[in-house]
């Protein structure tokens, strides 16, 4: 038996005494629900050191030199890797070099605990690891035998690179990895989680620490507001701080003349936490959710990750039933370039995190200075998935609603609507795109929606039946657009009735309709079997021929 197949089956006995939904769990079952920001990635990079003019115009214009020669970057690498072994040497700092395989947050734990405990704001340890950099090279470009002219190319290079791992007053762990070649890009890493950890401890909050989160808090709403505050003015303050205590390939001259690092953002965790009062609520929460999922095609993917790698045809001993010891279960939507991931941390709490691996995916610029508007938007994208999974098992359509939406109606200001019918092929592959939970959280548009329906569908469908669908969804008010966008987001009836014409096609009426072979229990295989008996006796008895 496949573990998808176990899955489903250890789920489903699970189950058989009686549906737990999301609502019987998130309603009174909540100790403390929290929203923050968690891992925060920065590039940095100097924005005038870009291109080979750009180079040129340092190596002759800024620092002087009559030649753009290669060998004056080299001589800027030779003393800034000095400096950082000189700087090591005169405070006293470790200096681990990574492995190539190694963990390097598991290397440098012991390390940031001891910093932790000191109490005081310090270098911890400098990492050095060979890594590949986009760096510029220099080449000859003289087309005249004696000439000098250089120019100068970026290109990926396995060159060393410096992780000065911090311990900071108010972001506690942290680290600023430096390239030591041309043009000396940047990487830089803290956590929201901490940050508010550390500023909840300074002003008297009271609270237990969850792994990268927290467990309890006697102040929830005064943590709330801390998690607040965190943007990206007290991550520039951060930055500059520790910048100007760190040796660095650039100092002030380079500054005032306009070289200095810009901090995009490369990658942003949006997390919501919700802490259950019982470790067995949170169990319980991702029975119903997985249960409602498997099988209805709303997540993309649901993974099982377990202590080793499987796959679907891999025989396990695990058993796949969350509730499990030794099994997690993580729900990943992707969208773009970015994802959302929910799971369960330490047993008790539900983590959803909307992982920002490029801000455009949510229409915001990639500048730190943008980061209030990026943490709205994933904010915002996390609730939605939550609500969208309250809706999803909370879908029974009262007559009227269901009336509305399958036959023809006349809107309020006199326009017709045409029907959605349950069971016509068309409405239903429409019904099971619309509720692929993908789909409900970020939205939909034309060519998205029409690939999904396409693919249920089996049959060609055009761009002009997209079109005279989202026409119809529009004018039983499932569906709404975005002002000033061409993409669609379903509204709450919306939601009801795709899960619920989708549920109801496919988890009561086509397994009805094959109720007399496997996978159907065998009671009620044998059930059938009796009334099929009794059928055939009365038609015989009344000498009517079967069809």
């Amino acid at each position: 038996m496949t573990a998808g197949a176990q899955a489903r089956r250890a789920i489903a006995a699970g189950n058989a005494a009686g549906a737990v939904t999301v609502h019987d769990v998130l309603d009174g079952h909540v100790a403390l629900d929290l929203e923050c920001l968690d891992r925060i990635y920065l590039n940095g990079y100097v924005p005038n050191l870009q291109v080979g003019g750009q180079v040129v115009t340092f190596l002759t214009g800024h620092l002087g030199h009559p030649a753009p020669s290669p060998a004056l970057l080299g001589q800027i690498g030779d003393r800034f890797r000095a400096a950082v072994a000189r700087f090591a040497r005169d405070e006293h700092i470790p200096v681990v070099r990574f492995a190539k395989d190694a963990r390097k947050a598991d290397v440098m734990k012991p390390y940031l605990a001891a910093a932790q405990a000191s109490g005081r704001p310090q270098v911890v340890a400098i990492g050095v690891a060979q890594e590949f950099q986009r760096v510029f090279t220099g080449y000859d470009r003289a087309t005249t035998p004696g000439a000098v002219c250089f120019g100068f190319d970026k290109a990926d290079r396995r060159v060393t690179c410096f992780y000065f791992y911090l311990w900071d007053s108010d972001f506690g762990p942290a680290f600023i990895k430096i390239c030591s070649y041309f043009p000396y890009p940047i990487k830089v890493w803290v956590n929201g989680h901490e940050w508010a950890k550390q500023q909840a401890a300074q002003a008297g909050i009271a609270f237990t620490a969850l792994s990268n989160g927290f467990a309890s808090c006697g102040d929830t709403p005064g943590l709330q507001a801390i998690c607040d505050r965190l943007d990206s003015g007290a991550i520039a303050v951060f930055f500059e701080r520790w910048m100007a205590q760190l040796p660095l390939p650039f100092g002030p001259r380079e500054r005032d003349g306009g070289y200095w690092w810009e901090l995009p953002m490369r990658q942003i965790e949006v997390s919501r936490t919700l802490v259950f009062d019982a470790p067995r609520n949170a169990r319980t929460f991702f029975d119903a959710l997985v249960s409602d999922n498997l099988g209805l095609g709303r997540p993309d993917e649901i993974s099982y990750i377990f202590d080793r790698r499987i796959r679907s045809d891999t025989q396990t001993g695990f058993a796949t039933k969350v509730v499990t010891r030794g099994v997690d279960v993580t729900v990943n939507l992707f969208y773009k370039h970015s994802r959302i991931k929910q799971y369960l941390k330490e047993g008790r709490a539900l983590r959803i995190e909307t992982v920002v691996n490029s801000p455009k995916d949510l229409a915001v610029l990639r500048r730190l200075d943008h980061l209030e508007e990026l943490q709205t938007k994933a904010r915002a994208v996390n609730a939605r998935l939550l609500h969208a999974e309250r809706v999803g098992q909370g879908c029974v359509l009262a007559s009227p609603a269901f009336e509305r939406v399958a036959l023809p109606s006349v809107t309020t200001d006199g326009r017709r609507a045409p029907a959605l019918r349950f069971g016509d092929p068309r409405v239903m592959a429409l019904a099971g795109a619309l509720s692929i939970l993908l789909t409900t959280v970020v939205g939909f548009t034309n060519r998205s929606l029409r690939a999904q329906v396409s693919a249920l569908l089996g049959t060609p469908y055009s761009t002009n039946q997209m079109g005279y669908d989202l026409a119809r969804l529009r004018r039983n008010g499932l569906i709404r657009r975005l002002e000033h966008t061409n993409t669609y987001v379903l509204t709450d009836d919306g939601q009801r009735v795709a899960i619920f014409y989708t549920k109801v096609h496919d988890r009561l009426l086509r397994p009805l309709l094959a109720a007399n072979t496997p996978p159907a229990p065998p009671p009620l295989r044998d059930a059938l079997a009796v009334i099929d008996k009794s059928v055939a006796h009365y038609t015989r008895t009344a000498r009517l021929k079967a069809g």
